[in-house]
């Protein structure tokens, strides 16, 4: 009886040491966070980092975000107010606030979305929104055709 005890014993000792050494073993199961830039600008400010650029005139707020490898640009001055979200590669936004207004672009991978504040903003390449109050015009892309709104 104290035979099979100290044998089952030692199996699960062993057991227990082979689970633990594959465990440290084992690559980290944790996804990495994603990379966030954030460019501010209050009026007569100008922000700039890797992966987005913002000014803004003596009358202009702006403001542009970009996460795991979007690129965004933005300015604005005369009491516009433009936006900008790149999520993903290849994402790429330009805002240009030149008239009173707010003023949103949003580009997924791939995407491209422009507004300079003057005509009907585009969005094109992949996932993209753009709403602009300066013209009353937006745009949005699914991924294959561009929809003009406004």
């Amino acid at each position: 009886m104290i035979r099979i005890a100290r044998t089952t014993l030692g199996v699960l000792a062993a057991t227990a040491g082979t689970a633990a050494l594959a465990f440290a073993a084992a690559p980290a199961a944790s996804a990495a966070p994603p990379q966030v830039s954030i460019c501010p600008g209050l009026p007569g400010q100008a922000t700039s980092t890797d992966q987005c650029i913002v000014s803004s005139g003596p009358t202009g707020l702006t403001l542009a975000i970009t996460i795991d490898g979007g690129e965004a640009s933005v300015a604005g001055d005369n009491f516009s107010g433009p936006a900008a979200i790149a999520i993903g590669e290849g994402a790429t936004v330009n805002m240009t606030g030149v008239n009173p207004g707010l003023s949103i672009g949003i580009a997924g991978p791939g995407g491209e979305v422009t507004v300079n504040g003057q005509t009907a903003p585009t969005c094109v390449g992949g996932l993209g929104f753009a709403g602009d109050f300066q013209t009353g015009k937006g745009c949005l892309n699914n991924g294959t055709v561009q929809i003009p709104l406004g």
